[in-house]
């Protein structure tokens, strides 16, 4: 059998389904038993190889944080359940291929809690690899667009350098970022994660204290975009960022090194201190023309994943 052979064979050529619907069913019950068994023991393994990208990133510290915290594990774990799913499914060609899970969680069964849905985004990275949940958001239920579908009933991937919308879904963590930092691009509609966000870091304000934050994009490996394209033209799409915060105290003073914080520290901290954390986002991102061409950053999921002193 030729190499070229041995590609078709696998699929890397052939557009298919990126999993069926019973293999997406199973993907989402063995991450919820391994997120569950791991939550109740604070062991970061018990689901190392069910989560990647942010997701793994955000979930993989907060375990190991907490286990340093409570090692005899969590008294007060409560299994989280994900029901009503439903799966979006696209067809594409090669590897990685991916899925969307739209769940509803029993984490907004409060009273007085809106309702809300988790979207997990799957991801399989090649024939012999599993299904790796790489993205969480939270999203309510009037946030979603709805999906284009081509003539099989299945949904649109976008291409990670796709010229039809307002931003390639390439470029969302790079110009997310910049925006952080400087205010331009103009290319983010006001919100939580954007103009909230960033106005409520230029004016934090301790006395004796002075901070600094640096924003990185995360555009590749297992933290690569994630697109689907929707019914008007635009795109909802996954993607991820760092983002780091340094705290710096007058002579005189220290940084106060909370309990997760104090889990993940290397170093001492004498009179700085930088958190660093991961973040992934759930954006909206219109056809390029269309209205006024803002994407809305629907969702964002920070964790910290490292803390340094000095």
């Amino acid at each position: 059998m030729t190499a070229s052979g041995c590609v078709t064979v696998h699929g890397e050529l052939e557009v298919v389904p990126a999993a069926t619907r019973s293999e997406a069913a199973q993907a989402l019950k063995a991450f919820t038993t391994a997120y569950n068994a791991a939550d109740k023991a604070y062991d970061p393994a018990l689901d190392a190889d069910r989560v990647t990208g942010s997701l793994g990133a955000i979930n993989q510290a907060g375990l190991k944080a907490r286990q340093k915290i409570d090692p005899d594990g969590n008294t007060n774990h409560q299994p989280l359940e994900l029901t009503d799913a439903s799966y979006v499914i696209p067809k594409k060609a090669g590897w990685p291929r991916w899925f969307l899970a739209d769940t509803d969680s029993n984490r907004d069964q409060d009273s007085g809690k809106q309702d809300t849905r988790w979207l997990l985004a799957f991801v399989k990275s090649g024939p012999g690899a599993g299904w790796k949940a790489a993205y969480l958001s939270v999203v309510t239920p009037d946030q979603l667009p709805g999906f284009a579908k081509d003539g099989d009933g299945r949904a649109e991937p976008v291409a990670a350098d796709s010229t039809e919308l307002a931003l390639a879904p390439e470029d969302l963590g790079t110009q997310y970022t910049g925006y952080l930092q400087k205010g331009t691009p103009d290319a983010f509609a006001p919100g939580s994660a954007t103009s909230v966000w960033r106005d409520a870091r230029l004016n934090t304000r301790r006395a004796g204290f002075s901070y600094q934050y640096v924003d990185q994009p995360l555009n590749s490996g297992a933290f690569a975009p994630l697109a689907l394209a929707t019914d008007d033209g635009g795109a909802l799409v996954f993607f991820s960022s760092k983002h780091f915060e340094r705290q710096t105290a007058a002579e005189g003073l220290r940084p106060t090194v909370d309990p997760d914080v104090e889990a993940l520290l290397t170093g001492e901290v004498q009179s700085t201190l930088t958190k660093e954390r991961v973040s992934s986002q759930l954006a909206y991102v219109p056809k390029k023309g269309a209205g006024a061409g803002k994407v809305i950053v629907l969702n964002r999921l920070p964790g910290l994943t490292a803390a340094k002193g000095s």
